[in-house]
């Protein structure tokens, strides 16, 4: 196992630059995603790390190795890609066990690896199989099981979980997290998906335009966004956000209406946006008037769609919403849940 130190990483195709200097540092045995929309550069920087890119500027850091320069094979680590990338000619015993051979260790010790790996991952009794005649969940099992039977130093994963249904991806989650609490090897995750982030990561990256927009621990980025994007990438549904200006008196929407600030304070006066989360706003006997445009029950909660202040808004209540297109309720935001952020640099605004 090793840290992995990522140092004003530049990346460039001709005149187009795709990473701007991007720093990360990512300790030993840890969980970390990058995360962010298509075309951001993360899948760009995974495999920067794994040797598949070129670095254009910047150094990159296996435990103390500087590694910029080495091939592939010599950095020590292990990729699962998201098409799963198995050899259709092979069994599962013989695409697990591929990498030990072309290492040529001995036959007796590939088969013991991959035996033991296989049965930890419940592919024991498909080792016989051709990829074929395997579900997604299985290939991406037996994908999984390639790379660990190689006892890299790191794992890199690039968004393996895509290809797979929506119930899958849940359960592959799960499987992918508890294999890392058992290894305990570095693990650096490539997705867009930011629930996926949220409930397997140790540590998020969430990038945007080649660049790092914040890093932190789920909940830290979650509760503490540094900026408008993180605070609408991370969460689903997105944070809410109203555009106003703070005043001597509060917080002023742009039709006039003054929305409650909590515990939420700064000496800013200025153009302004109001963010609250979808969860973080109550229906209320008194409080400020929500126009609704859709109800979406969903079993556990419900999500009502309308508008606040003539601005698009989400509300998820726990309890059954009695209401129709074009009704007015009343909602208020919880306590301590109000972000506010600067209009123009669309940072966050704190005392």
């Amino acid at each position: 196992m090793a840290s992995v130190t990522v140092a004003g990483l530049e990346k460039k195709y001709g005149t187009l630059r795709t990473l701007h200097g991007v720093d990360v540092d990512i300790e030993d045995g840890s969980f970390v995603v990058l995360v962010g929309p298509s075309g951001c550069g993360k899948s760009t920087l995974l495999r920067m790390i794994a040797g598949l890119e070129d670095v254009s500027g910047g150094d990159i850091f296996i435990g103390d190795r500087r590694v910029n320069d080495d091939l592939p094979k010599d950095r020590d680590i292990a990729m699962v890609f998201q098409n799963y990338a198995l050899y259709p000619h092979m069994t599962v015993r013989e695409n697990m066990g591929f990498s030990l051979r072309l290492r040529r260790e001995k036959a007796p010790t590939i088969a013991s690896k991959v035996d033991s790996v296989a049965k930890s991952l419940a592919l024991d009794v498909l080792l016989d199989r051709y990829p074929r005649e395997l579900s997604g969940g299985q290939r991406q099992r037996v994908a999984m099981g390639r790379a660990i039977v190689r006892s890299p130093e790191v794992f890199l994963f690039d968004e393996p979980l895509s290809n797979l249904d929506a119930k899958l991806r849940v359960h592959m989650r799960a499987e992918i997290k508890s294999l890392h609490q058992r290894l305990r090897t570095t693990t650096i995750y490539v997705t867009h998906d930011q629930i996926e982030a949220m409930t397997m990561a140790d540590k998020i990256v969430v990038m945007r335009e080649g660049r790092v927009e914040q890093v932190g621990t789920p909940l830290d980025l979650y509760d503490r966004p540094d900026n408008m994007f993180v605070a609408g990438f991370i969460g689903s549904p997105s944070m809410n956000f109203i555009e106003g200006a703070m005043t001597d008196q509060g917080f002023r929407a742009a039709d006039g209406t003054f929305l409650p600030l909590g515990s939420a304070t700064t000496v800013f006066r200025g153009a302004a946006v109001y963010g609250i989360r979808p969860e973080n706003l109550a229906l209320a006997p008194e409080g400020i008037p929500m126009k609704v445009s859709v109800i979406e029950p969903t079993g556990a909660e419900t999500q009502v769609f309308g508008s606040i202040a003539g601005k698009p808004v989400v509300v998820i209540a726990r309890e059954r919403v009695r209401a129709s297109p074009g009704d007015v309720l009343t909602v208020a935001p919880e306590a301590g849940a109000v972000h506010l952020f600067d209009a123009q640099t669309t940072l966050a605004l704190r005392n």
